[in-house]
């Protein structure tokens, strides 16, 4: 299976495969913030959540931005794996349909915001993660802001860990052919997921971005300008502390 750990997607392969400025809606949060100059990720200060497609980088950039942030960072898959103590993969086949095991798996969402560190977190959510189970534990959380991850198929596709049932990575090497029918279920996952994205308050295009950049990227799309300012100021004076001498 692919890198995410999740099974959910681009089901007709066998082994399954494994985000520039907002370009979504403004959450009133956002805007508010922004307007009364209210500090809106001092020291993270809410919930982001971080959505999209499998391997679009929503683990490694997610927690870049935790540690920019200076906050918590929770991988949804990795905290379903520690809580049923099982692969994911081998998690889904107890179950008959996706629905059931959103179900299952939303158990691992409330608990992991019902924990005293979680009120300054980032976490990233598996592709369905604003679907089913998700999506009703997510809509009666407070101060959670949705972020959707963008990139093109072909990048996405370069992005591509294998892992065993048991979550273990394992060694692939694609053939040219296999590389085009992975890019073609990836554009269907990207068609399939689409409508439950626009639920997410921001979306940010992270086409040619490092992990670093995007993670900046989507700290500058959450930040009121005054404040990023503020944080770009201090980030030039901590760099010039450490110059050796």
């Amino acid at each position: 299976m692919l890198n995410g750990r999740s099974t959910e997607s681009l089901s007709v392969l066998v082994p399954t495969l494994w985000k520039a400025h907002s370009g979504g809606r403004e959450s009133p949060r956002i805007a508010s913030s922004a307007k009364t100059g209210t500090v809106l990720i001092e020291g993270c200060n809410m919930r982001i959540l971080l959505a999209g497609v499998s391997c679009v980088g929503k683990t490694t950039i997610g927690a870049q931005l935790a540690r920019l942030l200076e906050c918590r960072f929770f991988d949804l898959d990795v905290e379903t794996e520690r809580f049923f103590g099982t692969s994911i993969e081998r998690l889904r086949n107890r179950h008959l349909t996706s629905h059931d095991f959103r179900i299952a798996a939303s158990q691992v969402l409330k608990h992991v915001l019902s924990r005293d560190e979680s009120y300054n977190c980032v976490i990233a959510l598996p592709p369905s993660g604003l679907l089913g189970g998700y999506w009703k534990v997510i809509n009666d959380t407070r101060d959670a802001i949705i972020v959707v991850l963008r990139d093109t198929p072909e990048n996405i596709l370069n992005r591509i860990t294998f892992y065993d049932i048991d979550s273990r990575p394992v060694q692939k090497n694609l053939t040219d052919r296999e590389k085009s029918l992975y890019v073609r279920e990836i554009k269907r996952d990207i068609a399939y997921f689409s409508r439950s994205f626009r639920r997410a308050h921001v979306s940010v295009e992270i086409t040619g971005s490092s992990p670093d950049e995007a993670s900046r990227k989507v700290r500058d799309v959450l930040t009121p300008a005054p404040l990023k300012d503020q944080s770009e100021a201090l980030e030039r004076g901590s760099a010039r502390m450490h110059i050796p001498v």
